[in-house]
């Protein structure tokens, strides 16, 4: 027989530890043709903080995204960094590159501003112009300003910056202080249905409802929940390492199970974006919070379905037909 559940589960994840220093740095370059470049030392995994770095410098240096160029990872180029670990490169490395973006882009502004006759702050830089606030008509091309401010003014449009949250280390002999800069939270619903004959599960559906402060990328947002919804229902209910006297026994994947694109259910994504006030144009995280709720969301779903609570992940068939016999052994 089979039988179908419903289980919801809850979390928040913190982003940007400040227990001990974490900076974040970057420089930028700003050329005479109006395109940019970005050097960095973070680390693209394959979660696309590149393309969001990217996003962040043309968003505040008012240059289209695709006259951006990224140098990163490589720290003999590029500033140090301490790498895609603890969700932290859009919020930690993305000030960065926001600040350094800020920095070329006044130079450029303060050039701008004398050519215009105008205050800098009345200026505002967009789609690769830089124009006076409310009179769009009145602009100046940025490549025209970059060179000029090279050229002309003898003021390369480059700027550093780097950002760590402040630092507050935590009381040694409590533990207690703010550990993080930012918390994310999340809440993710799944739908399973339970083959009592075979102890089975089916992982139907998935509804990710997850806090991003400001979403840079919304499809990476996406991408990124999607991502850890699959290592979440590995860790749910197919990943396990099997030691005997501190040997890994399954030490290949043809016996360490991961799901693949057959065990991914239907997944609806619900974006909640509420900008962090310290995160560049408010955002803060979603690498590793994607995967948290949703091994709890399962394991509550087939609670909801058989009656049984499965406290030692992963929920294999076995664990859960052992759990059946011993609660109903004259139904199994």
């Amino acid at each position: 027989m089979k039988k179908r559940g419903k289980g919801i589960a809850c979390m928040f994840y913190p982003i940007g530890f400040t227990s001990y220093p974490n900076p974040g740095s970057a420089f930028v370059k700003v050329n005479q043709d109006g395109t940019a470049v970005v050097f960095t030392g973070a680390t693209d995994m394959g979660q696309g903080s590149t393309t969001v770095l990217a996003q962040i410098a043309a968003e505040e240096l008012g240059i289209r995204y695709e006259h951006i160029t990224m140098v990163t990872g490589d720290t003999e180029k590029t500033p140090f960094d301490l790498g895609s670990v603890a969700s932290r490169v859009t919020y930690i490395v993305g000030n960065a590159v926001k600040c350094a973006a800020y920095e070329a882009k006044r130079i450029l502004l303060e050039v701008a501003a004398e050519k215009l006759g105008v205050s800098p702050d009345g200026l505002c830089a967009a789609d690769g112009r830089i124009y006076i606030k409310g009179l769009p008509e009145r602009f100046l091309e940025i490549s025209e300003v970059a060179r000029y401010a090279q050229m002309g003014k003898g003021r390369p449009p480059i700027g550093s910056g780097s950002f760590n949250p402040i630092t507050t280390f935590l009381d040694p002999e409590t533990g207690h202080g703010k550990p993080y800069g930012a918390y994310v939270f999340a809440t993710q619903i799944a739908e399973v249905e339970v083959d009592t004959e075979t102890g089975v599960v089916e992982v139907l559906r998935i509804a990710a409802a997850h806090d991003c402060g400001r979403a840079i990328n919304p499809m990476l947002v996406e991408g990124q929940v999607e991502g850890g919804i699959s290592m979440g229902i590995g860790y749910g209910l197919f990943e396990e390492m099997v030691l005997e006297n501190g040997v890994v026994k399954n030490p290949q994947f043809t016996d360490y199970i991961l799901p693949t694109s057959l065990d991914m259910p239907e997944i609806r994504v619900a974006i909640i974006e509420r900008p962090e006030p310290t995160g560049p144009f408010g955002a803060k995280g979603i690498g590793e919070p994607s995967l948290l709720p949703t091994a709890p969301a399962i394991i509550n779903a087939i609670y909801d379905a058989v009656g049984v609570r499965i406290r030692d992940l992963p929920a294999t068939p076995e664990k859960i037909l052992k759990a059946l016999r011993e609660t109903e052994p004259a139904k199994v």
